[in-house]
Order: structure tokens, then sequence, then C-alpha cells
């Protein structure tokens, strides 16, 4: 079996000479299995005080056959990269089910079970390795926006309890086996700076590193984050932890989302990601998208050199990665550019010192 440092020498290579593929949604998927309450107690949270349909990130330990069988899906779709199930499992986002305690073994054993998924791809062509990201949501609180309108001053979440939140996702997901951190749909910038703190503070304090995945999240055709960021001004916010890639996922599909991902590929000096929804959601709150539509739209994203990693987001399934990962195969990865040195920062708007 290979070391964590292997992989990720591997994974560099990949991504020097090919479009990587990365899996799908994973709450579309979930959805298809009709789960009940009772699946998401199991025997151990049988009588727990409150509802948990609805808490995905669970199923990694009421359901652990559901989750590892959608990452084995994805990777016989063709994906490179799976996401962990995690994306809500930090103290914060599960406070909501009163479940705090929970997230250090959730992020553990989810980066365990794409783990054991990936290592069973491999091992039936070790010529394609597969690799584990693990997902860092932004939790369902913000650091910059009040949630009180008449007290703009007020906030619910500082940013010393993200970042240990954070950190304690990161401390999980590295023990169970992720090659990756992915810091994903990212609506407030200072949270993802105290995700990122908190990430580096674990990388010292373990004495080794992951690349680090950062994927923003546009809200509209406003072109900015929630907390009013351009795609230039938020990576100039970020660009200091010199990521393995950023890109953007979430909110938009494929349509809308290539004008940002074009800003973005433009200014950014490392690997683009991206992974859109399938089309916007209709009055049903659902996503029509087909595969064959998607992956015809991001082939010529790929073309026209944007992309470096690709998958999808919400309303996407594996037959959607399938077709994306066909539509993108053989077509060279973009070229990371080369900035001049230049003093950048970021308000809203980015701002750039001339030479």
């Amino acid at each position: 079996m290979s070391t964590t440092a292997e992989r990720v020498e591997a994974l560099k290579k990949a991504a020097a000479e090919r479009i990587l593929v990365l899996d799908g949604a994973m709450g579309t998927v979930i959805q298809g299995y009709k789960l009940e309450e009772a699946d998401f107690r199991g025997e151990r949270f049988a009588g727990w005080p409150k509802d948990l349909k609805g808490n995905n990130d669970l199923l990694i330990l009421t359901r652990p056959d559901v989750i590892r069988e959608i990452h084995q899906a994805y990777f016989e779709a063709g994906a490179d990269i799976v996401e962990t199930n995690t994306f809500s499992s930090t103290t914060i986002a599960q406070a909501d089910y009163g479940m705090e305690e929970l997230a250090y073994e959730l992020n553990l054993q989810g980066a365990r079970l794409a783990r054991e998924a990936a290592d069973i791809v491999t091992a039936k062509d070790p010529s394609r390795p597969r690799w584990v990201a693990g997902a860092i949501g932004p939790t369902n609180r913000t650091a910059s926006i009040s949630p009180d309108v008449n007290n703009p001053a007020f906030r619910n979440v500082s940013f010393d309890e993200l970042r240990e939140a954070y950190a304690q996702a990161a401390r999980g997901l590295m023990e169970g086996g992720a090659d990756i951190l992915l810091v994903e749909t990212i609506f407030d910038t200072l949270n993802a700076k105290a995700a990122l703190f908190g990430i580096e503070e674990v990388f010292e304090e373990r004495g080794e590193t992951l690349p680090i995945m950062i994927s923003g999240t546009i809200t509209d055709m406003s072109g900015r984050t929630l907390s009013g960021q351009t795609v230039e001004a938020f990576w100039n916010s970020i660009r200091h932890v010199k990521p393995f890639s950023v890109g953007l996922n979430c909110a938009l599909g494929a349509e809308q989302m290539r004008p940002f991902l074009a800003d973005l590929s433009r200014v950014a000096d490392t690997l683009i990601s991206t992974y859109p929804n399938a089309g916007l959601p209709n009055e049903f709150g659902e996503y029509d998208e087909t595969p064959e539509h998607m992956c015809v739209q991001i082939e010529e994203w790929a073309r026209a050199g944007l992309l470096n990693i690709v998958g999808g987001c919400c309303g996407t399934t594996p037959p959607h990665i399938k077709h994306i990962a066909a539509h993108v195969a053989g077509v060279p990865p973009r070229e990371v550019p080369e900035k001049p040195i230049a003093m950048r920062l970021s308000g809203l708007e980015p701002f750039e010192l001339a030479s």
C-alpha cells in the first residue's frame, strides 16, 4: 500500500499531464436511496432526542455501506478524486443535531471510507491511482455578516471558534487517510481564512502537509461571493497559502459559471478546479441538466484552456461524471500562468500596485 507522500507525488504528476476528474454530488445520490429516519439513527443513535434524517454526514457511522458504495460508483464512473462525506462534519454544523462531540469521529471515519474505496479501485488498475479529498464545508455560520438585521455588528461565531472547528476536522481527515484537504463552497472569505489558519496549525503540529484545494461559490450573476468579493479579490485574499488549486463550485450551473471561471483562470497562478451544479434548480428545487448537455459545456471550457480539475456539484450523479470524464479525456490541462511579483491586495474589489 502506498504512503500519503507517494500518493501526493503521483497526484502532482497526474495533474501536470491531464485534466483530473472530481466526483459529483453526494447528497443527490443519497436521496436516491430513499433512506428513512431509522437509517440515520442505526442502533447507536436509536434513542437520540432530535430528528436525524437529513444529517447526511451521520450515515458515515450508521450506513457506511451506502457511503462506500457511492464513492466506488464515482470512481468507476471515471473520477480520479472523491470527496469525503464530511461537508457538515464540524462542531459548528453538527450543533444543529446536538452532535458536536462526533465531529472528529465523522472526519476520521469519513476519510477511511473514501480511502477504502480508492484503494479497492486502484488495486484493480495500479497504473491509475485514485485520491481522496477531505471535504471541509463552510459551516452554517458566517464571520463577516450579522444574522441580525437590526444589529450589523453582531456575530454568532468568532474567528477562533471557526479556526478550532476547522482544525479538528482537518486532524480527523488526515488521520483517516485523506490525500488532499478541500476547503469548499466558500461564501465568506473570513470563514475560509479561519479554515486555512486552522489547517496550517495542524500541519505544523503534525509535521506534515497535504495539498490544499480552495473552492469558492459565486451566489448570483453579480459575480461576487455572499460576503461581497469579486473572484479576483477572493483570490488575492487566499493566495498566500499557495494552494494546490483554486476554483468555484455550487450555486450556478455550468453556463452561468463560465465567465467567473475565466476570470479566475486569468489571475490565479495555480491549478483551476470547478464543479458546477447540474444547471439551476427548477420550481421544485431539483436540477434538470442532463449529463449529455452538461458535459458539452464543460468540454468547451477544457478546450478553451480553463481547466485542471473538474467535477460536479448539486444535482450531478455518476452518469454526469462519466460523461464529463469522457469529454475532457485527451484535452491538455490548462497551463498555469507565471505572474510577475506585485503587491496584490483585496477588499470587496482587488487592488494591484503597479511597479
